[in-house]
């Protein structure tokens, strides 16, 4: 058995800070009480998508909750800035899945398209010899 590379663990531990740090956010939404259950789940879900090489979605998380909290520092003031931050992580996880899609589609296109050029250029180069 190989042992998980410095990268491989780096996901996991970023993982689960982010999203721990969402869970305690969210927690914070539903009551004190909540915020270790909320956490838990977030550590959790954090683990996994780290161990799944989920970079880009748990940058654009951590992207869209300071964006989150500092937006509605300005807006609403310091109080209202777990609000915020919540919101931002869940519409930066959204706006991650979704960039992530159409980036992985460009590649597909990308290698799609060298691939036709390779295969033009082999058929060129079998006409040019006879």
């Amino acid at each position: 058995m190989t042992r998980p590379s410095a990268s491989a663990w780096f996901d996991v531990v970023f993982g689960v800070v982010v999203m721990t740090t969402v869970g305690g956010l969210i927690g914070s939404f539903l009551g004190a009480s909540s915020i270790p259950v909320t956490a838990g789940l977030g550590l959790a879900l954090g683990a996994v998508v780290g161990y799944l090489g989920g970079r880009r979605f748990l940058v654009s998380i951590l992207v869209g909750t300071v964006l989150g909290g500092l937006l509605a520092w300005f807006i609403a003031g310091f109080e209202k800035v777990s609000f915020g931050a919540g919101a931002g992580a869940a519409m930066g996880g959204f706006l991650g899945v979704q960039i992530s899609m159409l980036l992985d589609m460009r590649a597909a296109r990308k290698a799609a398209q060298m691939e036709e050029g390779e295969d033009a250029g082999a058929a060129h180069s079998a006409v040019t010899k006879l």
